[in-house]
């Protein structure tokens, strides 16, 4: 005997009255949760890679992306991405400066090669030191050399 579940709609309309009333719920749970998502993020590190390099990789990534669509980026972008923007902006400010704050001291130590006039190929150089300055900087904050 089949077993008997409610209609998609009926679901869909509970999820849309009921969860938004639970945003306590979901404040309790995340605060002090860190330490929590940080070992187990660490713990699956090994599990990470071994997904990562799986030989259907690119077509399960290719799947997920055909599966969600344009249609909803576009309405979740153009939706709730445009009015959650701002305060987003906001909220973030501190982990900008957290982030943006290594770059600019390894942008301010690069000594830049003298420039050349326009075309000369040397030029290339002013730019190469900044990208090998960020990736010593990116390379040294993730633990992985310098």
């Amino acid at each position: 005997m089949p077993t008997k579940v409610p209609s998609l709609a009926e679901v869909s309309k509970k999820w849309v009255e009921v969860t938004p009333g639970r945003q306590g719920y979901y404040e309790s749970g995340v605060k002090g949760a860190g330490a929590d998502w940080e070992k187990g993020a660490s713990d699956g590190v090994v599990a990470w890679k071994s997904a990562i390099s799986a030989a259907n990789i690119d077509k399960m990534m290719l799947g997920g992306i055909k599966r969600a669509g344009a249609e909803k980026y576009t309405r979740k972008a153009g939706g709730v991405g445009v009015t959650h923007f701002s305060s987003g902006v906001s909220a973030g400010q501190p982990d900008f400066e957290k982030g943006m704050g290594p770059v600019l001291d390894a942008e301010a130590k690069v000594d830049k090669p003298a420039r050349f006039p326009r075309g000369n190929t040397a030029n290339r150089r002013r730019s190469e030191v900044f990208q090998e300055a960020l990736t010593k900087m990116r390379a040294a904050q993730r633990g992985a050399g310098g």
